[in-house]
């Protein structure tokens, strides 16, 4: 063979070896920047399809830029987190609507889409171990001196506010202020310290205890006026993955009995009263630490849970039947492989979160079952969600959940639509999200983009800075996706698109500056991905 001949031939081969790679850089969205300038209108004003954002309540009601973007752009909000179980189930099992209700009322003129009323996460797992007898405290008593009979003899009073000195902390006999005995604590407290609860703070003297093994502090509690807060934290930070703090506690004018659990990772520890967050007068008394022990009976586990589960959904969706119109009944009910979750497969879970309660291993399959009859029970009218993530890049958790929804139509659950989270990246497969979109279509069920944002740093690169390139690139993503969700999804279907967020820095992706996956930059300046999601929506 001539050398002219072999050059050609190894130039053609080359040329053929670009071709191929570009084909596939440009189904992964490399090479189609476009032109995204055009950021003129708002999103709700391009289509009639309702475009929401996911809001927070800090930002929403102390923000008032923030708000105004949220109302200009959008039409419809879902909240981040404040309508899960985590948010609104007490410690002793009742629900406060409180924020939820405050973060409603930031929401004037916008429609909310309820998320959600079944996870993993963000759950009280503490009050649903507790009450479904999942876990219970043995008989001993580790702590000393648990019911102030003696005074405070035994604790110690660590702070009393900014300037010292400012709260009191004494013992009482006075028979209204003593929950059990003949004694307890007083905190007077005249100070609020928004946001130091530890500001006033007492601590109980040290116990016992195992590293490794879980444990359950208790406590009787009550204030002189409505709106009190108390929280614990801990002396020596638990075991990894757990948090050192109990969150905030809303302290009525009643006697309640308040728990926390927690996993040692020494062989002692103390705990401390914390109740610097607002102004008031608490009555502490009959304090507990109990080793807690697992149950055998898991079938009567499973109905406890049952009466829980029941009792939150048809609490939430009562409480906002009318203005709620549509829910994410359940959330994220497969594991990563698509397989119905449970403990061992739930790879995609901190084992040792707090807020970590996986339903489905004590209540199988009846959990997506029974969260479906009881939210069409409360409110018949509503459109019942169920919402799952990965399922453009995972074919058999695609079909997985389809098989699942299938399974439940079959038994009678109401299940009016399918929710595609699309936590995707900048070069999310193009052919993986219109494959996605076809079968969900083919379900006829109404289909949600229901938590949409795009990665452009999905390798977490420290040192990253965002290029207009890249931004480029993130862009076409966000334009392909409505392209194929307009394209692939009749319009009958089409319930609706949210972006899980509003500005790069408060995007749960955010990850300390090295992601920027939303439309905004942090003073709300607009993306070109703001434009792209705009030019596709204007698409016919």
């Amino acid at each position: 063979m001539k050398y002219n001949t072999i050059k050609n031939t190894i130039a053609g081969v080359a040329l053929l070896m670009v071709s191929a790679s570009c084909t596939k850089m440009k189904d992964a969205g490399i090479l189609n920047t476009g032109n995204y300038s055009d950021s003129s209108a708002a999103l709700k004003e391009a289509t009639d399809i309702t475009m929401g954002a996911a809001i927070d309540y800090t930002p929403m009601t102390t923000d008032a830029k923030y708000a105004a973007v949220v109302k200009r752009d959008y039409d419809g909000v879902t909240f981040g987190y404040h309508m899960k179980h985590g948010a609104v189930v007490q410690a002793n099992g009742t629900l406060d609507f409180t924020r939820p209700d405050a973060l409603l009322a930031a929401c004037s003129g916008l429609a909310v889409f309820g998320h959600t009323l079944g996870w993993h996460s963000n759950q009280n797992a503490d009050y649903l171990k507790s009450y479904s007898g999942l876990q219970k405290p043995a008989v001993a008593e580790l702590l000393g001196a648990p019911g102030f009979e003696s005074g405070l003899t035994g604790w110690s009073v660590f702070n009393t506010g900014n300037p010292s000195g400012t709260a009191t902390v004494t013992a009482t006999t006075v028979a209204n202020e003593v929950h059990g005995g003949t004694g307890a604590m007083k905190v007077v407290n005249p100070t609020a310290y928004t946001g130091n609860q530890w500001r006033v703070q007492v601590s109980s003297a040290s116990f016992a205890t195992v590293s490794g093994k879980d444990y359950v502090i208790t406590y009787w509690v009550k204030a002189a006026n409505a709106g009190g807060s108390i929280r614990l934290s801990l002396g020596t930070a638990p075991a990894t993955g757990s948090s050192q703090y109990q969150g905030d506690q809303t302290i009525g004018t009643s006697w309640q009995q308040i728990s926390f659990s927690f996993r040692a990772n020494s062989s002692t520890n103390t705990f401390l009263f914390d109740m610097g967050q607002v102004a008031n007068t608490y009555y502490i008394d009959d304090a507990s630490v109990k080793e807690v022990v697992p149950t055998t009976n898991l079938t009567q586990v499973a109905l406890k849970l049952d009466t829980a589960l029941n009792k939150f959904i048809t609490g939430m969706v009562t409480h906002y039947k009318g203005t709620v119109k549509a829910w994410d009944v359940v959330n994220e009910v497969l594991s990563p492989s698509g397989a119905y979750r449970n403990a061992v497969n739930s790879t995609d879970a901190d084992p040792n979160a707090k807020d970590l309660f996986i339903w489905e291993e004590y209540m199988g399959r009846d959990f997506v079952l029974k969260a479906f009859n009881y939210a069409k029970a409360a409110d018949p009218s509503a459109l019942l969600f169920i919402n799952e993530y990965g399922i453009e890049s995972s074919t058999p958790k695609l079909d997985s959940l389809i098989a699942l929804v299938t399974e439940m139509k079959g038994k009678g659950a109401k299940i009016d639509g399918i929710g595609t989270q699309l936590h995707i990246a900048w070069n999310t497969s193009y052919a993986g999200i219109d494959a996605m979109m076809q079968k969900l279509a083919a379900t006829g069920l109404l289909i949600r983009i229901s938590e949409l944002d795009v990665k452009i740093n999905p390798s977490a690169k420290p040192g990253f800075i965002l290029t207009p390139t890249e931004a480029s690139y993130q862009a076409a993503m966000y334009k392909y996706v409505i392209d194929s969700y307009k394209k692939y999804i009749p319009k009958a279907q089409q319930h609706g698109i949210t972006i899980w967020g509003v500005t790069d820095n408060t995007s749960w992706l955010y990850n300390n500056g090295r992601d920027y996956p939303l439309l905004y930059n942090a003073d709300y300046s607009k993306k070109p991905a703001y434009g792209a999601v705009l030019q596709g929506l204007r698409t016919q």
